[in-house]
């Protein structure tokens, strides 16, 4: 698999693979190394370098991330990097059983709530970034009166603008123009909700 990838998780095994919660954490923090030894994230995610191997290898094995070359000259360390960027669930791809559902729901609920535990992680330490960057954070909510049509047309305009700015992003990392960046989390949800 090619490496930087965007990928639409239709199949059940790979979602199931994602819907564990540490190796939700393990995904992301490899995101952002880039590059990582089990060793560096069992130190990130204050986990067992064992048990993070572990789920490394799972992760591996449904193509979320792959071995990458060496960093070091030490042997016995295995790199680790991810095939895919970004990824994006349907619940359309998974309403066909009821295990599938259930997967769905799951993961998705599991998802969330590391959104949100990252932007309240952000809030506790935003007095802490500098100025330039509490000034660029946002965060936003609008409630239009939309159809289910526009509202997928208005999904695929926004996925658009983020595929736009990471692919800013990544001729940036290729570059090696890294000089004033961070990782940012940027969430997207779009919903039906009624009074």
């Amino acid at each position: 698999m090619a490496t930087g990838e965007s990928r639409r998780i239709t199949d059940l095994d790979t979602l199931k693979a994602l819907a564990h919660p540490l190796r939700l954490k393990l995904y992301r923090a490899l995101s952002q190394a880039r590059t990582a030894t089990a060793s560096q994230l069992a130190e990130q995610v204050d986990e067992a370098v064992s048990l993070v191997s572990y789920h490394l290898r799972k992760l591996a094995a449904h193509g979320v991330i792959e071995e990458a070359e060496r960093q070091s000259a030490d042997g016995r360390e295995r790199w680790w990097q991810i095939v895919m960027t970004s990824y994006s669930v349907a619940d359309q791809d998974f309403r066909d059983a009821p295990e599938r559902a259930a997967a769905y729901t799951t993961f998705t609920r599991m998802a969330f709530r590391e959104h949100v535990e990252l932007y309240e992680r952000y809030l506790d330490e935003q007095a802490t970034w500098p100025e330039e960057w509490r000034g660029a954070a946002f965060s936003s909510q609008n409630l239009p009166s939309l159809t289910a049509d526009e509202l997928r047309e208005l999904s695929e305009e926004l996925f658009e603008v983020q595929q736009k700015w990471k692919a800013r992003s990544d001729a940036a990392q290729r570059a090696g123009d890294t000089e004033g960046r961070e990782n940012v989390v940027l969430n997207l949800f779009g919903f039906p909700t009624r009074p």
